[in-house]
């Protein structure tokens, strides 16, 4: 099972912390393809390999892949562009939304029919809401 984890990265790294766990906990779920977004090295100026090559291997990695995994409360223009790929490819996708003071989540996301948005609070809640997720979501 192929999981792409989409997250913030040029918008703001805020949550990396929380990325990095939830890499951890997808990779109980299966092969996550983006790693590297939950990497405590990577600042929001991204990788330098030109943005033509991230954005083709990216696509390339969101097609191949059977779940799409996003952590939506930093708003990201590259991470709304991948839901709507997923989408309109017909994949699964979840949204993880965790709310906060100043923090409200784009009507594009909320109210989309072919997104599962999930809240939570803490990190320790996530393993829950992916186990749940992938059961009903078997490939």
């Amino acid at each position: 099972m192929k999981i792409y984890f989409a997250a913030s990265i040029r918008a703001g790294r805020d949550d990396w912390a929380s990325y990095l766990e939830i890499v951890k906990q997808l990779r109980e779920h299966g092969s996550v393809l983006t790693e590297h977004v939950g990497d405590v090295e990577l600042s929001a100026v991204g990788e330098d390999i030109g943005d033509r090559k991230i954005h083709d291997r990216d696509l390339g990695w969101l097609k191949e892949s059977d779940y799409l995994v996003a952590e939506v409360t930093t708003p990201s223009l590259g991470v709304g562009y991948e839901i709507g790929k997923a989408t309109e490819w017909g994949k699964p996708v979840l949204c993880l939304y965790h709310p906060g003071e100043g923090r409200t989540l784009s009507a594009m996301i909320s109210g989309c029919n072919g997104v599962i948005l999930r809240q939570y609070q803490t990190t320790q809640e996530l393993r829950k809401i992916f186990d749940e997720f992938f059961l009903v979501h078997q490939p």
